[in-house]
């Protein structure tokens, strides 16, 4: 993959804290994305698929899924909202260029909105923020906004952290916006904002292939699914990997297949590159922060 093909790539981690509309925004990105199966009903979470979530209506284990937009394939990162999977966050933040810091209009910035904003600002992920739910009665927008800012001032480690777009969406209605005066009913002004502000990845192709594990998937066929994101080099089908565990010795692997993200499905190729987030069989007895 060379520069020009990374450059039609972005890695973004949408992060908030729990009930503010993560998921649902998501689920409309994906939709206006054409990523939307037919059979998918509306109002159903498509990003909230383990059992456990659906029944307590958090998302706690870190999803992938992508959409394309004007050509740019955009890997969308959903990660957990909810204090007792805060490790999860810190993981896949590994995975991620940008992210979209989600704050609910009503509730403002909460406590486990801090511990994700400072995670992101730490790991040197660029920061872009939306404010959602500004179609409730009882938004408070404009005093939000304000708040969004001070929280920025605490936990921003340099000046070009405070350098961030802001946009003003109802997930649940299906559009963003730059102005509040704006009256357009969709996602645009959104997949705009990802293409213009989050970095392409960086890395290089042709040097030896680097994956941090960020997250892992169970197959009863395939077996142990290794998901990260390929720092450098390439990784091909059939090809001798090694793994490397701290205090352990490295062992050697084949890797049966590569899998990347299309939508909510995985799609298999026969090769990734630097930028690539993917999913790898044949790596058994990995661990998540595996190399």
């Amino acid at each position: 993959m060379s520069e020009n093909q990374q450059d039609g790539i972005r890695n973004l981690a949408i992060i908030a804290h729990v009930d503010h509309g993560k998921t649902t925004l998501v689920d409309a990105l994906l939709k206006q994305g054409k990523a939307f199966q037919a059979h998918q009903q509306v109002g159903s979470l498509i990003m909230d698929t383990n059992p456990l979530e659906r029944e307590r209506g958090i998302t706690i284990l870190a999803k992938n899924a992508s959409v394309s937009y004007n050509g740019v394939r955009i890997n969308i990162i959903d990660t957990p909202g909810h204090a007792d999977f805060s490790g999860e966050v810190e993981r896949v933040m590994n995975m991620a260029d940008g992210c979209l810091l989600l704050v609910d209009a009503v509730d403002g910035p909460m406590p486990q909105t801090t511990y994700v904003l400072r995670q992101a600002l730490q790991q040197d992920v660029k920061p872009m923020v939306v404010i959602n739910k500004i179609d409730r009665p009882e938004a408070r927008v404009s005093e939000v906004e304000g708040m969004v800012q001070d929280l920025f001032l605490d936990v921003a480690t340099d000046a070009d952290q405070l350098d961030f777009p802001v946009l003003y969406a109802s997930a649940k209605g299906g559009y963003a916006r730059t102005s509040l005066d704006e009256r357009n009913l969709d996602m645009q002004p959104l997949f705009d904002a990802i293409l213009e502000s989050v970095p392409s990845p960086t890395g290089n192709p042709g040097a030896p292939l680097q994956l941090l594990v960020a997250a892992l998937d169970y197959d009863n066929y395939q077996g142990q699914i290794a998901i990260g994101r390929v720092t450098n080099g390439t990784v091909k089908v059939r090809d001798e990997v090694a793994l490397l565990r701290s205090n352990r010795d490295s062992t050697s692997h084949e890797v049966e297949r590569i899998f990347v993200f299309q939508g909510m499905d995985r799609v298999e190729v026969s090769e990734a590159h630097a930028g690539d987030i993917v999913a790898l069989t044949g790596i058994e007895g990995v661990s998540i922060g595996d190399t």
